[in-house]
């Protein structure tokens, strides 16, 4: 504890478990999801950037959710692990800010090209004969450095916003990386104007965003719908299927996280949905893109 009582120079994480057999057990765990997405996602990535046959926008898009998939992962689950490792609980008050400013940063990153990706669908199903002008490489490029420029400013507005209260109700996280909800709870002053300050710009950006993209698949299966052949309507379900589900896995993961009430609220339930939110979907998204994809598994 730092001299005038009201900051710190560390907190200390949440353990998984106390006994070493269980800290390495957690370790190995760990580990090989981690390794699980760094090879997955660095194979699409890799796969995209090699084969000019995917140099298109969807899997541009792609391409970069790959990316911010490995970074989402990359920012909590080694310094678990290194803690589990070195049986230690500490990130110093720096590595904390930074933990909080890059997931946020990435997490809001993905939605909204997550939400871009819902446009450069509805523009390929709905606008097919202006999609080449509409969507050309600039216009990805565009797209994709806006969303990087908005995440970037949203995570950086919260991340001063919360590590600008003075903390001195101790030092102790509920959580095995750093979140702002966590913090907020160890401010000296009332920090639930600021906390539900968080909530409702999150709740905002989430919904308004959810918005845009429900209506981009109404327009969506409206045009499919329409369409004669089975196959070409099977095959266009296809194309909008990973997506869907992708963003579903995200936005049930992340709501469930910071909008339940607190009377269903745990150490254990909180560490639970972050796995779910923070560690489970760069896993799982690679699979999601892949498994009814031909075009990707044969680049594969």
């Amino acid at each position: 504890q730092m001299s005038n009582g009201s900051s710190y120079n560390e907190f200390l994480l949440l353990s998984f478990a106390d006994t070493r057999e269980l800290q390495l057990l957690h370790f190995s765990l760990f580990l090989g999801i981690y390794l699980a997405a760094l090879l997955s996602n660095s194979l699409i990535i890799t796969t995209v950037v090699s084969n000019h046959h995917l140099h298109t926008p969807m899997y541009f898009f792609l391409l970069n959710l790959s990316i911010f998939d490995l970074g989402t992962i990359s920012v909590t689950i080694p310094k678990s692990i290194s803690n589990s490792i070195w049986n230690t609980r500490a990130i110093s008050y720096l590595g904390c800010a930074a933990q909080v400013f890059l997931l946020l940063f990435l997490l809001a990153a993905e939605y909204f090209l997550l939400t871009v990706m819902a446009y450069d669908r509805f523009l390929a199903i709905c606008r097919p004969l202006h999609y080449g002008i509409l969507m050309d490489s600039r216009a990805c490029v565009k797209m994709a450095a806006a969303a990087c420029a908005s995440a970037f400013l949203y995570a950086a507005l919260h991340t001063g916003n919360t590590f600008s209260i003075p903390l001195c109700q101790g030092n102790v996280m509920e959580q095995f990386f750093c979140e702002i909800p966590q913090i907020l709870k160890e401010s000296c002053m009332d920090s639930y104007l600021r906390e539900a300050g968080v909530i409702v710009v999150s709740a905002c950006l989430i919904f308004g965003c959810f918005v845009f993209i429900v209506l981009s698949y109404v327009q969506i299966f409206t045009v499919v719908l329409r369409i004669p052949s089975v196959q070409d309507r099977y095959k266009v379900f296809s194309m909008c299927l990973p997506h869907l589900a992708v963003v579903s896995l995200f936005v049930s993961t992340v709501i469930f996280a910071y909008l339940r009430p607190d009377s269903i609220s745990s150490p254990s339930l909180n560490m639970v949905v972050a796995v779910l939110y923070s560690v489970v979907p760069p896993v799982v998204n690679p699979l999601i893109y892949t498994m009814r994809n031909k075009e990707l598994q044969d680049a594969l």
